[in-house]
């Protein structure tokens, strides 16, 4: 089975843009290759870059979910290992998971982009999952962000913690939902949730999804949810 090692060396020279505060060395998580061979970093967290490549995701003109969701995975990531938590992303530019799946054996890239994410989990020792991705809808008044969590206490846990953190940064008042059809949500052994952080398809929503500071703000709340989720279950 092939796994890819992701090498998030090249992310770090982007932090003067993402972030005023510089990541430790020490907190740094990288791939490295011993002499026996080649290991899995070690985290905390596992931030998923939703969609990628020839898989935009969800698009409002010529604004695409995958370029947000990369935007704000690598502010979030930078943020968490800024503050002490350990994560690693699992895409750190514009490609397609499903390019890197060789040990699946089907003709949908989308199966294969799927179960590469839910892989990634096995490989790389981390306690929680974190996908972000972006809301649509042909209602363009709908906006706001909704966290989606597996039937478990801990996952509900999580998302109860990161839509209360969205909600204060965005002054909504949603509830996390249980988000039974998602294959992540599904497959993934460990913690999980989902972060629909706002809706592409609502002017509003959109302005500040695409804005960097705006992004700063998002991936700040996430952080802060994921903190008070670390608080409670110590």
């Amino acid at each position: 089975m092939r796994v890819t090692v992701f090498v998030l060396i090249g992310l770090l020279s982007l932090a003067p843009q993402l972030l005023s505060a510089a990541v430790p060395e020490n907190k740094q998580q990288i791939a490295h290759a011993p002499e026996d061979g080649w290991t899995m970093p070690s985290a905390i967290v596992l931030i998923d870059a939703g969609h990628g490549g020839i898989d935009g995701g969800a698009t409002a003109g010529n604004t695409l979910e995958k370029d947000i969701n990369l935007a704000i995975a690598q502010k979030l990531y930078l943020l968490l290992n800024s503050q002490g938590i350990p994560a690693v992303l699992n895409r750190t530019g514009d490609y397609a998971l499903s390019e890197e799946n060789r040990w699946h054996v089907s003709r949908s890239r989308h199966k294969r982009d799927l179960s590469q994410r839910r892989q990634l989990t096995d490989e790389i020792e981390t306690t929680m999952l974190v996908s972000l991705h972006v809301n649509w809808t042909k209602d363009r008044s709908k906006h706001g962000p909704l966290v989606l969590h597996q039937s478990t206490g801990e996952s509900a846990l999580l998302a109860f913690c990161i839509q209360d953190t969205l909600n204060r940064q965005q002054q909504t008042a949603f509830y996390p939902r249980e988000g039974k059809p998602f294959y992540l949500l599904r497959k993934v052994d460990q913690p999980a949730v989902i972060v629909e952080m706002g809706f592409i398809s609502h002017e509003g929503d959109r302005m500040m999804l695409t804005d960097p500071r705006e992004q700063l703000r998002v991936a700040s709340a996430i952080a802060s949810g994921i903190r008070q989720y670390k608080w409670i279950t110590r």
